[in-house]
C-alpha cells in the first residue's frame, strides 16, 4: 500500500494507492482541514482511526514548506514534520518529504491534454519547464531536463523579495513596508491573503466606495472570495481593479521565474486561484505582464504557457514519485 500526501495550509489530502505495472490504483481519500490540528501526528492519528491503516509500504508527502535534511517546518503552520518519525510511525523506511511545489511539478508530467488550459500556444520545445502556484501562499519550482528527463527542483521562490514595475506598484510596495517591516516578499500580494491585502490597499486610496457585500461581511468569511467573486460577476470597480491588479502581479513574478529557470519548455500554473479566476486570467493582463522583460521579451513570448485544471496534481505527482523513486517492486 502507497500512503499520498498534499499538506497545504488550508487543506491536507490523503491518498491510499496500490500499484500494477507503475500505474497507481486509487483505494481512499481522505481531507483534513490542516488547522484544527496543533500537530501533524496528531493529524495523523485521526487519519489511522479513520483508515484503519497503520502500516505503509511507501509513503510521500508534498508539503508547503522547505525540506531541509528530511525535515519540514511548515511555513503556514505550527508544524514539524520528520522523515524519521513517519518512517516509525507507518513502518516503513521508504519515506520521502517533497516541497509541495516539487511534487506538483512532478505531477505535471502526468496531467493529460485535457487537463490544461492554455493561455499562451508558444513554441513546442524538449526543455525545461516551471511551475507557479497561488493558494494559500505562493509556490515556485522547476522540472530540469537533461535531454530525456525530468527532474523536480523545488523552491522557495515565493518568499523572494517583491518588486514593483510601476508607480501603483511602488506605492504598494511602500504601504506594504509599513505593515511587514522586516521583509516584503512577492506572497504578500500573490496569494489567497495577497487579494485582501491589495484590496485594502487599494480602499485606503480613497478613490472608490466600498462594496455593501464587502462591508457587510461576517467575522471569519473567505474575504478574498468574496473579492474575486464581485470582481468576476462586475459587480464592484473596487474588487474588479484589485483582482486586475493581483493578476498583473501574478503574470510578472511568473515570467521572474520564466527568467531564472529558463523554462523554454513552458510555464505551468498550478494552485487553487487560477481555475476560479479564469476569466481574468484569459483577459491578456496575466500574459502582458508576463512578457514585460525588456531585452527578453520575444523569447518570453515564445514559451507556452497552461494553467492546470486538475486540482491534485501535487497529490498525483507524490503517488508517482513513490512508485517511480521508492518502489522498486509492485505493492
Amino acid at each position: 500500500m502507497i500512503l499520498a500526501g498534499d499538506i497545504g495550509g488550508t487543506k491536507t489530502n490523503f491518498a491510499l494507492y496500490t500499484e500494477e505495472s507503475g500505474v497507481p490504483l486509487l483505494h481512499q481519500e481522505y481531507s483534513f482541514s490542516s488547522g484544527n490540528y496543533t500537530s501533524f501526528r496528531e493529524l495523523l492519528n485521526e487519519f489511522v482511526q479513520k483508515s484503519g491503516v497503520e502500516k505503509v509500504d511507501a509513503l510521500c508527502l508534498g508539503i508547503a514548506g522547505p525540506i531541509v535534511d528530511g525535515v519540514c517546518k511548515t511555513t503556514n503552520l505550527p508544524w514539524t514534520i520528520e522523515t524519521t518519525m513517519l518512517q516509525e510511525f507507518f513502518k516503513t523506511t521508504k519515506v520521502k518529504l517533497l516541497n509541495d511545489l516539487e511534487a506538483t511539478a512532478y505531477g505535471m508530467l502526468y496531467l493529460k491534454e485535457d487537463e490544461f488550459i492554455t493561455l499562451n500556444e508558444g513554441l513546442t520545445r524538449d526543455a525545461n519547464r516551471a511551475v507557479i502556484a497561488a493558494g494559500t501562499g505562493l509556490g515556485e519550482a522547476s522540472l530540469f531536463f537533461d535531454g530525456s528527463t525530468f527532474y523536480p527542483i523545488g523552491s522557495e521562490g515565493g518568499h523572494t523579495d517583491f518588486a514593483p514595475q510601476n508607480a501603483l506598484e511602488d506605492e504598494l510596495l511602500v504601504w506594504l513596508r509599513q505593515r511587514y517591516s522586516e521583509h516584503v516578499s512577492v506572497e504578500r500580494v500573490v496569494s489567497g491573503m495577497g487579494i485582501a491585502t491589495l484590496y485594502e490597499f487599494l480602499l485606503q486610496r480613497e478613490q472608490y466606495e466600498e462594496h455593501e457585500d464587502m462591508r457587510s461581511l461576517k467575522e471569519g468569511e473567505d474575504k478574498s472570495a468574496k473579492i474575486s467573486s464581485l470582481a468576476l460577476t462586475n459587480s464592484d470597480r473596487l474588487s474588479l481593479e484589485t483582482m486586475q491588479l493581483f493578476v498583473s502581479l501574478y503574470g510578472a513574478e511568473a515570467g521572474n521565474l520564466a527568467l531564472k529557470t529558463l523554462c523554454l519548455g513552458g510555464l505551468y500554473i498550478g494552485g487553487g486561484i487560477a481555475p476560479k479566476i479564469l476569466p481574468l486570467m484569459q483577459s491578456g493582463d496575466f500574459m502582458r505582464a508576463f512578457v514585460s522583460k525588456g531585452r527578453f521579451t520575444d523569447m518570453l513570448r515564445k514559451i507556452p504557457v497552461f494553467i492546470s485544471k486538475n486540482p491534485q496534481t501535487a497529490l498525483l505527482g507524490a503517488t508517482h514519485f513513490a512508485i517511480d523513486k521508492l518502489c522498486e517492486k509492485k505493492l
